[in-house]
């Protein structure tokens, strides 16, 4: 299952969260090597992972563990893109109420299925575009692992040229949000039914 955690549940998972911290922390830091804050020598948690965070988890249906995730700000917010690689946009970085970008997508390292679990969150996240008025997710990638994002069929276009940072090719890219690419999703997924789980207050409305 992918639930979506918001500040106004994110009590209910406090579990699921730390895990998928510890995860995020294994994955960023002690396998890709990235300079980023990490808590506690255990968590991987940056200046973003606050109150305007939403985050995609899939959870194991019986055991509730973490098997992967991806992380939501909106534009409007400060976030990755505007502050820290404005500059791999070859125009304005875009921000607007109906745009919101995607970072720290991760699979746990004991994932039994990790390409399943991609599949679930690229299929998520057009569901989560499309149930709640998102229209385009901006995103920053290292260009080698760009035809993995591809693949997940997002309908995807670069901001600007990719650039060397670190050492690294990376480059920031749109993905349009519609009906069509979470029908290819769900169709590589192999699955017509719907995949989030929503917070109380979501379902109500």
């Amino acid at each position: 299952m992918v639930v979506v955690i918001t500040d106004e549940n994110r009590a209910e998972y406090k579990q699921e969260l730390a895990a998928m911290h510890r995860h995020r922390k294994q994955v960023f830091v002690d396998f890709l090597k990235w300079n980023i804050p990490v808590v506690d020598e255990i968590y991987e948690i940056d200046q973003f992972d606050n109150s305007d965070a939403v985050y995609l988890v899939v959870l194991d249906p019986d055991s509730r563990k973490h098997l992967g995730s991806i992380r939501l700000i909106p534009s409007t917010k400060p976030h990755i893109l505007e502050s820290m690689f404005p500059f791999l946009c070859e125009d304005a970085v875009p921000v607007a109420e109906d745009i919101w970008e995607i970072t720290r997508l991760c699979t746990a390292p004991n994932a039994p299925n990790p390409k399943l679990v991609l599949g679930q969150l690229a299929t998520g996240l057009m569901e989560f575009g499309l149930l709640y008025g998102v229209r385009k997710f901006t995103f920053v990638t290292h260009m080698g692992a760009l035809s993995q994002v591809l693949a997940f069929g997002w309908d995807c276009e670069p901001l600007g040229l990719p650039q060397k940072v670190s050492g690294d090719e990376i480059g920031a890219m749109l993905v349009n949000v519609d009906t069509q690419s979470l029908h290819m999703c769900r169709k590589k997924l192999g699955t017509q039914k719907p995949l989030l789980r929503l917070p109380t207050a979501a379902r109500a409305a």
